[in-house]
């Protein structure tokens, strides 16, 4: 499909959205914005499966709240999946679902396009802040 097509074809699909799913659109789409949330499925998309404390250390920053907070997020949209151990001390592990490895590999070709303009990206902003420069 050529970009005009596809976009003609992205018309479509949002026009046949219920608001129920357009809602869920918003919502999901967030994971592919989210630093930590795309960071956790990299994480696990990578490594397979890891325990908490394991994703919080290969996710430079997180705090123990933000991290706790992205993976119910990501468990609630059936991105990854969940598995208490039920002993002491806790043991909980993660992993991606199917639709959390093909979440993953979709963002795969965005990274990639990115990569391939970041020179036009940085060209178009050391404009825009030339022009802008006094406001």
């Amino acid at each position: 499909m050529t970009e005009e097509e596809v976009i003609r074809h992205s018309q479509a699909a949002c026009d046949a959205l219920s608001a129920e799913d357009e809602s869920l659109k918003r919502e999901v789409l967030t994971h592919a914005g989210n630093r930590w949330s795309l960071g956790i499925v990299h994480v696990l998309g990578i490594a397979g499966t890891l325990r908490h404390a394991e994703i919080a250390r290969r996710l430079e920053g997180v705090t123990q709240r933000m991290l706790t907070r992205s993976l119910r997020q990501l468990e609630r949209d059936g991105l990854i999946s969940r598995f208490d151990y039920n002993e002491v001390p806790p043991r909980v592990e993660y992993c991606l679902t199917p639709i959390g490895r093909s979440f993953l590999a979709k963002m795969v070709p965005l990274w990639a396009w990115l990569i391939e303009n970041a020179e036009d990206f940085r060209t178009a902003r050391e404009r825009f802040d030339a022009g802008h420069s006094s406001d």
